[in-house]
C-alpha cells in the first residue's frame, strides 16, 4: 500500500507522465477475505442511479481503475463485480490461470506472470535435477487448484509422476489436514510442491513440525519463497533447502525513505497508520479509536496460540522504526511490492495516452477523452491492452490481448542460513521466459542447499532407474514412474539407464551377457587350427599318402599278373579318383568362401563319379565272366575299350550336369544365424537342391549297378576274388552313406561339416581297403601267388603249402577256368 502511494506521488511530480492531471486514490482493506473484498467493491460502485454505477470517490473525482485485490480468489470476486461496469482491474498478485480468460474476466490485467509460465518453470526445474516422483499440496482456493491443475498437466507431458495430490482446508479442518500431512509422510516422494500463500500454508508448516517430518525438499512458488511468516529460523530444521521461485527483486528509488517517514502525528486521520504503530510498538495510541490489534489464532496440535496480549502501555510517539526488525523496513526483498509499482505505471501510462487520445487511427473516434461529466472508464482498456513501457530498473513491460505479461523472469532462490541464524534467499539461478520459449539458467557452481541426511541431492523416484541390461515393465493402471526392471531378451540390449525398451543387435551382433551392449557375434566354421577340423586334415593327408603308396605299389608291379587282371587302367583310375575324394574332404575345412562353396560338392561329385564309374567298368567285366562260368561257354572277353567308354560316359554325363549346376544355380557363400542366434555359422548355400540331388544320385545309381553286377558275380570260381572285394567295398560304401544321412541331419554348423567329412573319409577308406590292401598284401607279402596259375587258374594240388584266404579264394567248378577275362 505504502509502495502504491510513494508511486502515485512520484507520478504527480513527473512532467512527462499526465502533467495536467493529478492521480489519486481510495484505499480498501479486503482483510484477506473474498466477502470482504466484495463488499468493498460494492461499496464503491454503489450509486443513485440503479444502472448506472457512481464512478467518483468521495471527493467527487473519476474512478479509472482498480489496483488489486492481491491473491487470486479476492481478485476474480472483485473482477466479476466490477467487470461488468468496465472497470479495469490491475492485479499485482493475481497469478492464477484463470485471469487468462479473457471471457470471464474481461477487464483484468497483471503485473505477474500468469501460473502457467510458473508450473512450467517448476516441471523444467524438476526435470534439471532428475527427480521423477513429485508430491503436490495446494490451497483450497482458486490459486492453488489452477496452479496445481497446470502443474499436472506439464508433468504429464515432461512423462513425470505427481505421487499425490492433496489440499490444504481455508477453514482449518483436523481431518482434511491430516490426509494432506500423511500423504507427505507416507509417500515415498522426497520432493513436495506447495502451491499456497503464505497465510494458508502457516497451519501446514505447524503440523509438518508437530510431526517432525524432515528430509523432504520443498518446491515454493512465488507465493511464499519469501514469505517472513514461513521463512523463520526454528522452521529450518523442517524446510531448510526450499527452492522455489520469486519474482524478479528490485530496488525503488526513493521508498525506504518514504517508509521511515511514517508517523501518527502527521495525520490523526489515518488510522491504518495508527494501527501499524500500534502493532510495531505493543502500544495504544492516545485519544485514537483504533482498537489495538489483537489477533487469537489456534495452531494445527489444537492449542490456542495468543500472538499478541493486550497492551495498556501508551505509545509516547518518541518511538524509532528504525530500532524494529520487520519486514516493513526491509527492502531487499521488494518483489510483489515491485508489481505494485509498476501495475500504478501501467495505470497512469494509459491515462497520459487516453488523456492525448494517442492511440492508433481507427481506435481514436471512440477512444478521445470526452469532455463531458460522466468519465467511461471502459475506454481505458483500449489503451491499457496496448502499453508497453521500460520500468525504472530497464525491464520492458508488455501485455497480451487478454492482459497477460507476454515476457518476464523468475529468480530461483533456495534457503540458506547464514552465520547469525537467520534464513537468507540466495539466487542460484534465473527462468527467462516469452509466450514461445523459455531459458533456464542454473549455473554448475551454484551453491544450493539440500535438506537431506547427506547434504547430497535428493533422490525422489517410485522405482530406482533401471540400469543398462534392463528395461522398464510398466504396471497396468500405476504411473509410468512405477515399474519393474526387466532384463533384456537375448539378442536385445539397453545401453543407457532407463530405457523404456531395448534395443535389437545388428545383424552380425549379439547381447553380452549383462545385456547392455552389443558384441560382434561368434563366427563358427570348422577351422584348420582347432582339434577337430586339424584331425581331419591329417585323416585326409594320410588318405592321399595311403592312395599314393598303393599307385606306387601297383607301378613297380605293373606287369606282375595280379596287376593286369581285369583292367590295370581302371585300377589306376580308381586310386586317382580315391586320392581327389579324400582330398576334397580339405574343401570342406576352413572359413567357406565363394569360390570353395562352388568347387568342394563339385569336385567330390566327380572324383565319387570317376571311382564308381571305373568300379562299374570292373563289375562288368566280371558280370560277363560269371554268366560265361555259368553256360559253361567259351566266349570273347568283354574288350578294354568298352570299360573305358563307360567310364568316360558317366564322367561326361557327370560333368555335364555340373557345369549347369554352377551356371545357372551356383553354390554361394551363407551366414546362417537361424540355428543359434547367439552364433553366425559360416556355411555354404548349395544353390539348388535339385541339381544337386541329381549330381549326387547319380552317383548313388552308379554305386548300385556297381553292388548288383560285382554282388552277382561274387561266386566266381577258381582264385579270382576281384568280385568279393568290389561286392565288401561296396557294402561299406552304402553303409556309411546310409548312416551319414541322418547324422547330416541331426547335427548343426561345424559338426554338420564334420560329419559330411567323416563320411567321406570313411567310404574312401573303404573302398580303398576292400579294393586294393588284399592285393597290395599278396604283392608285397604274398609274391607266391601273384602268378598267372594262381590268379587265372587253379591252384595245384600238389602245391599244399599255399594256404587260401579270403584275399585268394580258390574254387573249382568242372575244371573251367576264366582266362577270359584277364585281358590287359
Amino acid at each position: 500500500m505504502k509502495t502504491m502511494i510513494h508511486t502515485i506521488k512520484e507520478i504527480n511530480e513527473r512532467k512527462d507522465i499526465l502533467p495536467n492531471h493529478t492521480l489519486g486514490y481510495q484505499i480498501f482493506d479486503n482483510c484477506f477475505s473474498t466477502t470482504k473484498a466484495m463488499e468493498s467493491s460494492s461499496v464503491f460502485l454503489t450509486g443513485q442511479d440503479e444502472y448506472k454505477s457512481n464512478w467518483r470517490n468521495s471527493t467527487g473525482k473519476f474512478l479509472v481503475g482498480i489496483i488489486g485485490a492481491g491473491g487470486s480468489t479476492m481478485s476474480a470476486a472483485v473482477s466479476r463485480i466490477v467487470g461488468i461496469h468496465n472497470v479495469p482491474q490491475v492485479g499485482y498478485a493475481s497469478s492464477s490461470s484463470i485471469f487468462s480468460n479473457d471471457i470471464q474476466f474481461p477487464y483484468i490485467l497483471r503485473t505477474i506472470p500468469s501460473d502457467k509460465f510458473q508450473s512450467e518453470a517448476i516441471v523444467n526445474l524438476i526435470r534439471h535435477f532428475g527427480w521423477v516422483w513429485v508430491g503436490a499440496i495446494a490451497s483450497d482456493d482458486d490459486y492453488g487448484k489452477y496452479g496445481v491443475r497446470f502443474f499436472r498437466e506439464e508433468m504429464e507431458r515432461a512423462n513425470l509422476c505427481v505421487a499425490f495430490s492433496e489440499t490444504i482446508p481455508k477453514v482449518y479442518s483436523n481431518e482434511k489436514m491430516k490426509i494432506a500431512v500423511d500423504a507427505v509422510k507416507s509417500s515415498t516422494a522426497k520432493v513436495i510442491v506447495l502451491y499456497a500463500t503464505d497465510i494458508d500454508l502457516c497451519p501446514f508448516v505447524l503440523e509438518v513440525i508437530h510431526h517432525n517430518i524432515t528430509d523432504r525438499t520443498w518446491i515454493a512458488t512465488e507465493a511464499w519463497i519469501t514469505s517472513a511468516l514461513i521463512a523463520k529460523p526454528e522452521y529450518f530444521p523442517y524446510f531448510g533447502g526450499t527452492i522455489g521461485f520469486a519474482v524478479p527483486r528490485s530496488v525503488i528509488p526513493g521508498l525506504k525513505e518514504f517508509l521511515y517517514d511514517v508517523h501518527p502525528s502527521k495525520d490523526p486521520n489515518d488510522v491504518l497508520t495508527i494501527e501499524f504503530w500500534q502493532t510495531a510498538f505493543n502500544c495504544t495510541w492516545p485519544n485514537s479509536t483504533v482498537p489495538y490489534n489483537v489477533d487469537h489464532r489456534v495452531n494445527m496440535t489444537g492449542k490456542e496460540d495468543r500472538l499478541y496480549d493486550m497492551s495498556d502501555q501508551l505509545c509516547t510517539g518518541e518511538e524509532k522504526l528504525q530500532d524494529l526488525k520487520s519486514t516493513y523496513l526491509d527492502t531487499s526483498q521488494l518483489r510483489i511490492t515491485n508489481n505494485v509499482r509498476q501495475a500504478v505505471y501501467l495505470l497512469a501510462h494509459a491515462i497520459d495516452r487516453f488523456s492525448q487520445a494517442d492511440i492508433r487511427e481507427e481506435y481514436r473516434e471512440s477512444a478521445v477523452l470526452e469532455n463531458k461529466p460522466d468519465f467511461e472508464s471502459g475506454k481505458l482498456w483500449l489503451y491499457l491492452t496496448k502499453i508497453k513501457f521500460i520500468t525504472h530498473d530497464g525491464k520492458k513491460i508488455e501485455l497480451g490481448s487478454n492482459g497477460d505479461v507476454l515476457n518476464g523472469s523468475y529468480d530461483i532462490l533456495n534457503w540458506h542460513m547464514d552465520n547469525t541464524g537467520e534464513i537468507t534467499f540466495v539466487k542460484v539461478g534465473e527462468y527467462k521466459f516469452t509466450s514461445s520459449k523459455y531459458e533456464f539458467v542454473l549455473p554448475k557452481n551454484s551453491t544450493l542447499f539440500w535438506n537431506t541426511e547427506s547434504s547430497r541431492l535428493p533422490d525422489s523416484v517410485c522405482t530406482k532407474v533401471c540400469p543398462p541390461g534392463t528395461r522398464k515393465g510398466i504396471h497396468q493402471g500405476q504411473p509410468i514412474c512405477c515399474f519393474d526392471c526387466i532384463p533384456c531378451t537375448d539378442g536385445y540390449v539397453s545401453e543407457k539407464p532407463g530405457q523404456r525398451l531395448c534395443d535389437p543387435c545388428g545383424e552380425n551382433d549379439w547381447s553380452n551377457a549383462e545385456k547392455n551392449k552389443c558384441v560382434p557375434k561368434h563366427v563358427e566354421f570348422l577351422a584348420y587350427e582347432e582339434a577337430l577340423g586339424f584331425t581331419l586334415v591329417i585323416l585326409s593327408i594320410f588318405g592321399a599318402l595311403v592312395v599314393l603308396a598303393v599307385t606306387v605299389v601297383y607301378v613297380i608291379h605293373r606287369h606282375t599278373p595280379l596287376v593286369k587282371a581285369n583292367d590295370r587302367e581302371l585300377s589306376f583310375l580308381i586310386q586317382v579318383s580315391l586320392g581327389i575324394t579324400v582330398l576334397s574332404s580339405m574343401l570342406f575345412i576352413g572359413k567357406p568362401c565363394n569360390w570353395s562353396c562352388k568347387t568342394r560338392q563339385v569336385t567330390l561329385a566327380l572324383g565319387f563319379c570317376l571311382c564308381l564309374s571305373s568300379i562299374l567298368g570292373k563289375t562288368v567285366s566280371l558280370f560277363f565272366a560269371y554268366r560265361i562260368s555259368i553256360s559253361k561257354t567259351r566266349l570273347i572277353s568283354m574288350h578294354p575299350i568298352f570299360r573305358k567308354l563307360i567310364v568316360l560316359i558317366c564322367v561326361v554325363g557327370e560333368i555335364g550336369v555340373c557345369t549347369t549346376y554352377l551356371v545357372l544355380e551356383p553354390p554361394s557363400l551363407f551366414k546362417n544365424i537361424e540355428p543359434q542366434n547367439v552364433k553366425i555359422i559360416f556355411e555354404c548355400n548349395e544353390g539348388s537342391i535339385e541339381f544337386l540331388c541329381s549330381i549326387f544320385g547319380f552317383d548313388v545309381l552308379l554305386a548300385l549297378l556297381c553292388f548288383v553286377t560285382t554282388f552277382v558275380a561274387r561266386q566266381l570260381p577258381d582264385n579270382y576274388y576281384e568280385g568279393k572285394c568290389i561286392t565288401f567295398g561296396m557294402l561299406v560304401f552304402f553303409i556309411v552313406w546310409i548312416s551319414f544321412v541322418p547324422a547330416y541331419l541331426g547335427t548343426k554348423g561345424k559338426f554338420n561339416v564334420a560329419v559330411e567329412i567323416f563320411a567321406i573319409l570313411a567310404s574312401s577308406y573303404g573302398l580303398l581297403g576292400c579294393v586294393f590292401l588284399p592285393k597290395c598284401f599278396i604283392i608285397l607279402l604274398r609274391p607266391k601267388r601273384n602268378t598267372d596259375e594262381t590268379v587265372g587258374g587253379r591252384v595245384p594240388t600238389v602245391d599244399r603249402s599255399i594256404q587260401l584266404t579270403s584275399a585268394s579264394v580258390s574254387s573249382e567248378l568242372n575244371s573251367t577256368t576264366v582266362s577270359t577275362v584277364l585281358d590287359e
